[in-house]
């Protein structure tokens, strides 16, 4: 089976993104975007991103998730701490994130170490969730084969019974930040002649700015 995709051709010419005109903090330029993203298109999810991680059979491995947080630490998400990228960012938290916003045109791709948040932060994220959510995260032995989907759906009635003070976070699950390390800001541009500028962070933990070529 074969589709040749060659004549798949689209104009990108809905913005620019100038050296001399950025913030110095790539949070804040990160800031702008996802408050434009979300404002104009609300109907899209505009936390959600791609993270890559190296799994334990050494290769990479990219899946969607939802950001949860952001501020001048990093980017914080949450999930099972078994799960495989749960599994792989304990072998090696080595990470890299990356935003699609197509309808602006744009990505953000963030590359950085990726660290368990505080039990108190994730058990206070995990009380504000629906109770739905709540019990999705407890039923459910993330990335491990099971039988059939019975299996869950069965505790998953069993738990729907009990109180929400009841419904208590699981030792195995919980956030993420992400600190980054390098910051890439994509616009793209007409003639795939894309604008890229890349923050990277120095030692003394200062942010460098560059121009990247398309």
């Amino acid at each position: 089976m074969e589709k040749d995709l060659s004549h798949y051709r689209k104009a990108y010419t809905k913005g620019n993104l100038s050296k001399k005109s950025v913030p110095d903090n790539p949070i804040q330029l990160f800031q702008e975007w996802f408050y434009q993203v979300d404002e104009l298109f609300p109907e899209d999810e505009a936390n959600a991103f791609t993270i890559s991680t190296i799994g334990l059979d050494g290769f990479p491995k990219s899946r969607v998730v939802l950001l949860k947080k952001y501020n001048e630490e990093g980017f914080v998400f949450y999930t099972n701490y078994n799960s495989e990228k749960g599994r792989a960012l304990e072998a090696n938290p080595h990470v890299c994130m990356s935003f699609f916003w197509p309808k602006m045109e744009r990505q953000v791709i963030v590359k950085g170490l990726a660290e368990k948040t505080s039990e108190l932060d994730s058990d206070n994220y995990f009380d504000s969730r629906p109770i739905g959510s709540r019990i999705g995260a407890i039923v459910s032995p993330q990335s491990e084969v099971i039988d059939s989907r019975e299996v869950i759906e069965n505790e998953k009635q069993r738990l729907e019974s009990l109180d929400a003070s009841e419904l208590k976070r699981p030792k195995h699950w919980g956030g993420y930040l992400i600190r980054p390390q390098s910051i890439e800001f994509w616009q793209g541009r007409d003639n795939r002649l894309h604008d890229r500028i890349r923050y990277n962070l120095e030692a003394d933990y200062n942010w460098k700015i560059e121009r990247l070529a398309p």
